[in-house]
C-alpha cells in the first residue's frame, strides 16, 4: 500500500470534534502513516497536544499563533509555545505568517509575532509550517532577515509566484499542494506547482477546509450543520491529482514526497 504523508491539517478544529477516533482509523485504513496537526492559537494547543497523546503513530503536532488571532493571544504566549515545544521533541512551530487577504484584519505586529515564533523554530530546529496570503514579498523580507530552522520550513498550500519559488527554496522552503487547487478557478497556483523542485514538494489536505472538487472526494464528510468538510483521509485522492497534474506515477511521487516529508519533519 502506498503511504501517505498529509504535511498539514487541523484535526483539532471544532467541526471535526467528538469524531477523532473514527476520522484517524480511517485516515489509517486509507494508508495515511503522517499527518502533522497544527494549531493557530494558544486556546488550542491543548486539544493539538490532546490528540498528538491519544494517536502517537499518526499525528505529528505543530504549535503556532496564526496571523488572524493576533490580537487574541496572551502576553505569555512565548513561554507557553516553549513549554509545548518541551513537551514534543519532534513538534513544529505553526501554523504561523502573514495575512494581508482578510478584510479588516490589522497589519501591525503581525511581521513582529512572525520573527519571533520563527527564531523560536531556529534555536530548536524545529520545522515551522508557515501561511502566507497577500504578503509574498513582506515574507521574504523576514525570512531573509530571521534566523532560520536549518531543517527547513512548509509554505502551506503556496500561492506565491513561480518566480519567487528559487529565492524561497534557497532560504530552506517546501511548498505544499493542497486539493482545493484541483478546482478550476486556481488555475495560476496549479499551474506554478510545475515549478516545484521534487525534492521540495509536499502534499497536504488542510482538513477540515480546501476540499477536491465533488468529482475527486474519495471520503465525503459533513459537519454538524451538514456541510461539507474536508476529511483528512482525503490525502490519498490529493496525491492522485498531484501526480497526474505533475505527469508522475503516483508510487515514484509517494516515495519522493515521504523522503521529502521525513526530510523535513524527522
Amino acid at each position: 500500500m502506498i503511504r501517505f504523508f498529509d504535511a498539514h491539517n487541523h484535526l483539532q478544529d471544532d467541526r471535526l470534534a467528538d469524531r477523532w477516533s473514527e476520522l484517524v482509523a480511517t485516515a489509517h485504513s486509507a494508508g495515511v502513516a503522517r499527518m502533522v496537526v497544527n494549531g493557530a492559537t494558544v486556546e488550542d494547543w491543548p486539544l493539538v497536544a490532546d490528540l498528538a497523546q491519544r494517536f502517537p503513530d499518526i499525528v505529528q503536532p505543530s504549535f503556532g499563533l496564526h496571523p488572524w488571532y493576533l490580537h487574541e493571544q496572551p502576553a505569555d504566549w512565548e513561554p507557553l509555545l516553549r513549554a509545548a515545544l518541551d513537551r514534543f521533541p519532534t513538534a513544529g512551530v505553526g501554523e504561523i505568517g502573514l495575512d494581508r487577504w482578510k478584510p479588516e484584519l490589522p497589519w501591525d505586529g503581525q511581521e513582529a509575532l512572525f520573527a519571533a515564533q520563527l527564531r523560536i523554530a531556529a534555536e530548536r530546529d524545529r520545522p515551522a509550517s508557515i501561511h502566507c496570503l497577500k504578503a509574498w514579498g513582506p515574507l521574504l523580507a523576514v525570512l531573509e532577515n530571521t534566523s532560520r530552522p536549518a531543517r527547513g520550513f512548509l509554505l502551506h498550500s503556496y500561492g506565491g509566484s513561480a518566480e519567487m519559488i528559487p529565492r524561497f527554496a534557497k532560504l530552506g522552503a517546501y511548498f505544499s499542494l493542497p486539493g482545493y487547487f484541483a478546482h478550476a478557478h486556481k488555475a495560476r497556483q496549479r499551474d506554478t506547482f510545475r515549478h516545484v523542485p521534487l525534492d521540495r514538494l509536499l502534499i497536504e489536505t488542510d482538513a477540515p477546509d480546501q476540499a477536491l472538487p465533488a468529482d475527486r472526494i474519495a471520503h465525503p464528510l459533513a459537519d454538524r450543520a451538514g456541510n461539507a468538510i474536508n476529511h483528512p483521509a482525503n490525502i490519498s485522492a490529493v496525491y492522485a491529482f498531484a501526480a497526474e497534474w505533475l505527469g508522475q506515477p503516483i508510487e515514484m511521487l509517494a516515495e519522493q514526497v515521504e523522503e521529502n516529508f521525513h526530510r523535513l519533519f524527522g
